[in-house]
């Protein structure tokens, strides 16, 4: 699951006073993006994911980039607790 929104800890709602702009579930495509890393996509979201690092790469979400500033995080899956 991502969660694309200004930085902060995807543990916790608290992002400097800012809604996540969305989560979405994101599955494997089985393709390499063009930073080298697997390709993600679900719900509108588009990304390249380090499995290693967890990093997020590349992200769109309905097409566009994400605001300035903004991230997209990993964040735990609600229905897998």
């Amino acid at each position: 699951m991502l969660r694309p929104g200004p930085p902060g800890d995807p543990a916790s709602d608290s992002h400097g006073g800012e809604a996540v702009l969305r989560t979405a579930q994101v599955e494997a495509t089985g393709a390499v993006g063009v930073s080298g890393y697997p390709c993600y996509v679900g719900e509108g979201v588009q990304a390249e994911i380090d499995p290693d690092s967890r990093a997020v790469e590349a992200v769109t979400v309905d097409g566009a980039e994400l605001p300035y500033g903004w991230v997209a995080q990993i964040a735990e899956d609600p229905r897998q607790r």
